[in-house]
């Protein structure tokens, strides 16, 4: 996962929260010849370990065959019997230096740290390649958290390391913030679509 021009935000694809493989895994290979996308996060069963493992082969085979990088959520322990590229924690910077020390320097450790500076400044500092704030819509988490406009600008201002946006991009919002952000977290938003590669190209379209 490499950073992004400064201008054009590259795209990071969510997969659904739950899926059945074969049928995901053809959706994604059309997506993947259809858009240019510089990762895939894959949230993968947490209670029934042969499924998630069976689904990190198969979309890791999808995804490499289009060098596309591949982050799974959580599941440390599945990125190097599995092929995969790193991995992306869901709670912030608390587990980002056990991560880095368990993946060494060359895999990608990434963090989604919600709303908050302090928690993404942490995850940074403690060797994060990326960190992940959102979401950006309000209603999409229970307490009503929503990362503003605002802190994206900051945090393209006076931090280096990339930072990507998620959870409820419309077109307005990836327009507004595509000079700030190095990526766009995109899945929710498309996956219910007949046809994904054609509303992802519209959901960002203002951006590129």
């Amino acid at each position: 996962m490499t950073d992004a021009a400064a201008d054009i935000p590259q795209l990071y694809l969510l997969s659904p929260e739950r899926f059945e493989v074969d049928v995901f895994a053809d959706r994604l290979a059309r997506l993947l010849d259809a858009e240019e996308i510089a990762c895939l996060r894959l949230t993968l069963p947490g209670d029934d370990e042969a499924a998630a493992r069976h689904a990190a082969d198969r979309l890791r085979a999808v995804a490499h065959a289009r060098d596309v990088a591949v982050v799974v959520t959580d599941h440390l322990r599945l990125v190097e019997p599995h092929g995969l590229d790193g991995v992306h924690l869901s709670d912030g910077a608390r587990q980002v230096r056990d991560a880095r020390k368990a993946l060494g320097p060359e895999r990608i450790v990434g963090a989604f740290c919600g709303n908050s500076r302090h928690a993404g400044m942490t995850a940074g500092e403690i060797g994060a390649d990326y960190v992940a704030f959102g979401p950006v819509s309000a209603g999409l988490m229970g307490d009503g958290a929503v990362a503003e406009p605002g802190l994206f600008q900051w945090w393209g201002q006076m931090i280096e390391v990339p930072q990507v946006a998620e959870g409820g991009l419309t077109a307005e919002v990836c327009d507004a913030l595509a000079p700030h952000v190095e990526f766009f977290g995109i899945g929710a938003e498309i996956w219910s679509a007949d046809e994904p590669a054609r509303t992802l190209c519209a959901l960002r379209g203002g951006a590129v």
